[in-house]
């Protein structure tokens, strides 16, 4: 069947997400995915230029995360995780708290990352005996249910919900130049509000628009919440696993949250799996003779055994040598690329962290819904090809076997600055 009769059938029985389907093109529909390319039908190769919204670490199908599912499916596919337990979640627990700062006690899972912050949000106000707002940074983005939405303060992403979410204070986060002005504010927020926790993005924002924080700023934020009881959650949903150079970002900071939460890239890509790890003194606090006392929270997959096994199997993958040389030699190019064209007249903002190369355009405003986005998906799916894909990776896929001048030729209006299979996180650029 031809590739657009599927995408016809999908556009009259399916519903996607962050997708007006008013005005939408079809979907591409892929039937199989290998490395770092998506395929149609029809064979035409996609290069996966957003690691399928950051999940995909070792490329599409890698063979160690796939065998290691298929194993467990032959042995245990699944177990009501309230009362019961499986080797593969035990594991997995163990391997998170030794890669962890100290001072992490338990793993609470759960199946994504908007759960594994609304399960943060949810111990917050059950072990706080004071606070009932949350303190978080502006533009902030934690996920879409209720409590992660809300977390986030009113954003153009929850829009429709305003009137619906609970109370949430917002501060400008303490960006280059702006710390003095973010802590003045973070100062007011505690003197002035009935605060429970303190949610945050490590370093760096996602959604909100890639903007690198003041180490030392947030670091002593942290520091003044846990002064005064305040509950520090790290939303490292995005930020973990390698993205920003070490395995978390708060390995970065002066001072460890007392929440750490994951997802994204823990399975590789594989299947769904959230994870709330919280210090000793939060978990102890749940202790008590009351069973209303305990966390109600939990999900019919809560801490399935095939997602468990793909999480362990792409936890050995990110352990070895060669994954810590690919994102150093990730930020290395980073770094060089930042030095000869980040003063490019067309670039505002050009900004690295790990394996994260931020390239904030010069246009007329800053907004999700910007045209450009359409521009981008209507040129590359008219250039799709693999051998037009690998004409743009040459400026910055080592090798490099075409001077730019070359490319400027062949490809006038867009390039891609690199790739590795490793790390897959793709960056364009107009010229």
């Amino acid at each position: 069947m031809a590739d657009n009769s599927w995408s016809m059938r999908d556009l009259a029985s399916v519903w996607h997400p962050f997708t007006q389907a008013f005005q939408a093109p079809p979907p591409i529909f892929i039937v199989r995915g290998k490395g770092s390319y998506l395929y149609t039908e029809s064979e035409i190769a996609y290069l996966d230029a957003i690691s399928s919204w950051w999940v995909n670490l070792h490329g599409h199908a890698h063979p160690h995360i796939s065998q290691a599912i298929a194993k467990q499916a032959e042995i245990l596919e699944h177990v009501l995780f309230a009362g019961f337990t499986h080797p593969q979640a035990i594991c997995l627990a163990e391997r998170l708290l030794s890669l962890l700062p100290k001072g992490y006690s338990r793993v609470f899972y759960s199946d994504n990352g908007s759960t594994s912050v609304e399960v943060a949000v949810k111990i917050t106000f059950q072990v706080s005996g004071h606070g009932k707002t949350l303190l978080s940074f502006e533009g902030a983005y934690h996920g879409d249910t209720f409590g992660a939405m809300a977390a986030a303060g009113k954003t153009h992403f929850n829009r429709p919900f305003w009137p619906y979410l609970f109370q949430v204070h917002s501060i400008s986060p303490p960006l280059p130049g702006k710390e003095a002005e973010s802590w003045h504010a973070f100062q007011h927020s505690l003197r002035t509000y009935d605060i429970a926790a303190f949610l945050f993005e490590p370093i760096i924002q996602g959604s909100g628009g890639m903007h690198i924080h003041c180490k030392d700023s947030l670091t002593k934020m942290i520091q003044a919440c846990q002064s005064q009881g305040v509950i520090t959650i790290a939303d490292e949903v995005m930020t973990g696993f390698g993205r920003t150079g070490p395995l978390f970002a708060c390995e970065q900071l002066g001072a460890a949250p007392d929440i750490v939460c994951l997802s994204k890239g823990i399975t590789g890509g594989f299947l769904p799996l959230g994870a709330t790890i919280v210090k000793g003194f939060i978990f102890q606090a749940f202790l008590s003779p009351d069973p209303q006392k305990a966390l109600l929270q939990g999900h019919s997959y809560t801490a399935n055994p095939l997602a468990c096994a793909a999480a362990n199997a792409s936890l050995d993958l990110l352990l070895t040598p060669e994954c810590s040389q690919a994102r150093s030699m990730i930020e290395k190019a980073h770094q060089q690329f930042q030095k000869e064209y980040g003063m490019h007249p067309k670039i505002k903002r050009c900004d690295c962290l790990g394996t994260i190369l931020v390239i904030e355009y010069q246009t007329d405003h800053s907004s999700y819904y910007h045209p450009l986005k359409k521009s981008c998906r209507t040129y590359f799916s008219k250039n799709r090809s693999s051998s037009d894909l690998l004409e743009i990776l040459s400026i910055y896929f080592p090798p490099i076997r075409s001077p730019i001048q070359n490319y400027k030729k062949s490809i006038p209006r867009f390039s891609f600055l690199w790739r590795h299979k490793n790390e897959q996180d793709f960056f364009f650029l107009f010229l």
